[in-house]
């Protein structure tokens, strides 16, 4: 069924049901330091992408979550298309999907996104060079909206049949960055827009705050076929925010978790997600240019820590916990204990 409208509840729950269980994690190469850098036609790496989508297939996992860039497509609309055809045939081959991501509010480098070589990686900084989409100057400025109506329109109609494609998350972290309400007139209009080409796959965007009722959140919630939500708090508080997202009778999906140093790892959250029916993205796959093993609160020139918040491997593919891939490989619904049987 094509239709403009949102999903209705039943609809979402047979996509669900049909889709089965969602193992994933939140993607760059290790050779990307943001979006940008992963998408430009000049740091494009396929062959980095294969090799790490390779290791991900045989850890278990079965989607990943990837971040677009408006600015790489405003300057080469073809080949950004080119360059995530290319991309989602390198997943598909290793038996995932995609939920794409077109706009994003984080702004961890302070900078509004731009072209060319991006800047190196502060050593010891959590992903200091990651960059909002498409800025957060574009977000509220009406004349550029024109533009980002197209590139919501062109990406979603392109993609919207293929069934690559696991599910939309038009808007990551709306808010963020102190925009805060600022940025729901383009969120709403985001939905609005790629509804209008009538994809196949539902449409969902997750809030990070702590308080559902807010309104950023709460407008991301009720205009999701599918609920989303990020939590890297411990474990322990998980099961209050699933109950907050399950009142809406949808599928529940976490799409970013993972801070190990706070009780949020794989052997404390998988069991609850099992239990709830939750599909998951951590966040990172294998430490790289991002540094996002590294703290939030770290600080230039600090070593390496003992405990990594995200990230799953390192460069060389090798895990930094096994104990995690067996969870990961044994995950399945259930009762919240399946997955953690040795």
């Amino acid at each position: 069924m094509l239709d403009r409208k949102k999903w209705t509840a039943e609809r979402a729950n047979e996509w669900y049901a049909r889709v089965g269980v969602i193992k994933g994690c939140n993607y760059l190469p290790r050779t990307a330091v943001n979006m940008t850098e992963m998408w430009q036609a000049e740091t494009f790496d396929p062959g980095t992408i294969d090799e790490e989508l390779g290791w991900a297939e045989k850890a278990g996992y079965n989607s990943v979550r990837i971040f677009l860039q408006y600015l790489v497509w405003q300057d080469d609309p073809d080949g950004l298309k080119k360059r995530l055809d290319q991309f989602l045939a390198i997943a598909d081959r290793h038996g995932m999907r995609a939920m794409l991501i077109l706009f994003c509010d984080c702004a961890f480098s302070g900078k509004e996104p731009y072209l060319g070589k991006q800047d190196e990686p502060v050593p010891g900084v959590h992903n200091s060079q990651w960059v909002p989409s498409p800025g957060l100057k574009r977000v509220t400025d009406r004349n550029a909206w024109p533009d980002l109506e197209r590139y919501v329109k062109d990406v979603v109609g392109h993609f919207g049949q293929d069934q690559r494609v696991l599910i939309w998350d038009l808007y990551n972290e709306p808010g963020m960055s102190d925009m805060g309400e600022n940025s729901i007139p383009l969120l709403e209009a985001a939905f609005r827009w790629a509804r209008s080409v009538r994809p196949t796959q539902p449409m969902t965007t997750g809030p990070y705050t702590f308080d559902f009722t807010d309104a950023v959140p709460s407008t991301a919630l009720d205009l999701s076929d599918v609920i989303s939500f990020h939590n890297y708090l411990p474990a322990t508080e998980l099961e209050g925010y699933i109950a907050i997202c399950k009142q809406y009778n949808r599928p529940v999906l976490c799409t970013e978790w993972l801070r190990r140093q706070h009780d949020n790892t794989f052997q404390s959250m998988l069991p609850i997600f099992a239990k709830h029916h939750i599909g998951w993205y951590h966040w990172g796959l294998v430490a790289g240019r991002t540094q996002t093993y590294l703290s939030w609160e770290s600080k230039p020139g600090d070593p390496d820590p003992e405990i990594w918040q995200h990230d799953f491997m390192h460069p060389d593919g090798t895990a930094y916990d096994a104990g995690e891939i067996l969870l990961i490989k044994q995950f399945e619904f259930g009762t919240g204990h399946s997955n953690t049987r040795r």
